[in-house]
Parts: structure tokens; sequence; C-alpha cells
């Protein structure tokens, strides 16, 4: 079989787990390329981690893989993105919440034959969420409370003149739909993103977030109302070097990347 080609869109915190984990073989998969925004900085990583595999330019990745990881920040999501689906190839996105204002990259998607996949993340349930969906699904809810940190810097923090420093309890710091809460935190909340899509959309999809001194993981509760069923589920997930990301998002992504090739694939 011909292994499936990857390309990886980012070394952060992510891009270094699934590029490391590709790199130690995954079975029907190669690490193709790389692509990022310091290339000097990512040789010197490479090399470090005896990883041979070639930087490239993002407009190049076509190229060399048949899907793209995209783990960088959001703001590039478009470059990325418009390269492979244009050429009828894959991405794997985890910047979601971008994919929102960006209904021309789903557009792109189905006009040349490329796909657009999201992984699940940081949540769990989202099978059940898309299983309810081919039905019909009433209220979808979702409630975040991050540590402090994990939140400071956030553009509706800042907009808004929000403090999360120094809480002595928690603050209830944004409730309103999954679109605003990814317009105002980009970095934070793909995961609610990522349940609109798979659910209601993004305007009937619903979330809090707090900034919660007493915690010290991600944790996400939601509550679905469907025909077909009513159910809740939580998460609390461990912060990965990157406050702002659990642990097991790129866990999720090895998941998702394994089922592509798999002789056994569980799960919608």
């Amino acid at each position: 079989m011909v292994p499936l080609r990857i390309g990886v869109a980012g070394l952060g915190a992510i891009g270094r787990i699934v590029t490391r984990a590709l790199a130690d073989g995954m079975p029907g998969l190669e690490l193709a390329c790389i692509a990022v925004r310091d290339p000097g900085k990512a040789r010197t990583w490479l090399e470090q981690q005896s990883i041979p595999c070639p930087i490239v330019k993002l407009e190049a990745m076509p190229s060399h893989a048949d899907l793209v990881v995209e783990c960088a920040p959001a703001s590039v999501l478009d470059d990325i993105c418009r390269p492979m689906l244009s050429a009828r190839k894959r991405v794997m996105v985890l910047s979601a919440g971008a994919l929102l204002p960006r209904p021309e990259l789903l557009e792109l998607a189905k006009r040349k034959g490329g796909q657009i996949i999201i992984p699940t993340g940081a949540l769990i349930g989202l099978d059940a969420v898309t299983a309810a969906a081919q039905g019909t699904v009433h209220s979808v809810r979702m409630v975040t409370r991050k540590p402090p940190r994990g939140l400071a810097g956030a553009p509706y923090l800042v907009n808004n003149g929000i403090s999360v420093d120094g809480l002595g309890e928690p603050l209830r710091v944004f409730a309103g739909s999954a679109r605003e809460a990814a317009a105002g935190f980009p970095a934070n909340v793909n995961v609610v993103a990522a349940l609109a899509l798979a659910g209601i959309g993004p305007d009937r999809t619903t979330i809090e977030i707090w900034a919660d001194p007493g915690v010290e993981r991600n944790c996400h509760t939601i509550e679905v109302d469907a025909d077909s069923a009513k159910f809740s589920m939580s998460i609390e997930n461990i912060p990965s070097e990157n406050p702002r990301t659990g642990r097991i998002t790129a866990l999720s992504v090895l998941a998702a990347l394994a089922k592509l090739t798999a002789p056994l694939r569980v799960g919608t």
C-alpha cells in the first residue's frame, strides 16, 4: 500500500507531537513535509529530534502532501487551506473557530473536491451530536471553565476591558453564541466551533465561558436536547505546554490520522 503523505503546518505544542509521532512511524502514513513561519527554528528542532523532513512554503505543500494537519495560528488558515483544497486534497483543521467566518473555504472544498476534516479535539461525544443532527436538535448548550491564564489576552476580554488577573472566585466572562465566542476567543474555544459544525450551527449553539481560579484543567460541559436523545457530556482536559490547549487535542489528531488507513474504524 502506498503511504498517505502527511504534511504539518506549524510546529507548536501540537505540531511537534504530531510530527514526532509520524516520524516514529504510523501504519499507512508518512511524514512528507513541514511548513512554518520560522524555518531556522524549525530546522534546529528537527535536527535535534533526528527527523529528516523537508521544510516547504505553504503554497508548495500540495506537491508534497496528500493531507496537511493545520497546527498554526488561525490567521493563516486561508494560506494553509486554499492551496490544498484547490488541488483536491485534504486539510485537518484544528482552528475550527476560524472556519466560521470563512464559509468560502467550505465552498472551495465542495467545488474542487477537497475535504476539510475537524478532529474531535478537546471534546467528547461529537459522534452523538452528529448522529442527533440527522434528526431534530432542539438545543445545544456548552459551559467552559478555564484557569484564568488560559484566557488572558483574548480579544473579547481586551476589547471589553475585562481582567482575569488575580481572581479570587469564578468570573463569567462571556455568554452568547458559538459564532460570537469564536470571534472573541479565537485561541480558546475551537471546541465550541467544532460542536456547532457537528450539530445545529454557530448561531443556535450557545456557550458560557468562565475564568475560574479554582480549576487547573480546561473543563467543558455540554447539554444536548434532541428528538432522538437528551444527553450531557463533561470533560476535564489537562493543559499542554500551551495553557490554551489541552494535551488530548494532539492525541485526537493522531487518532483521526490513524483512522484514515486503519483496517478497523470505530466511530461515525
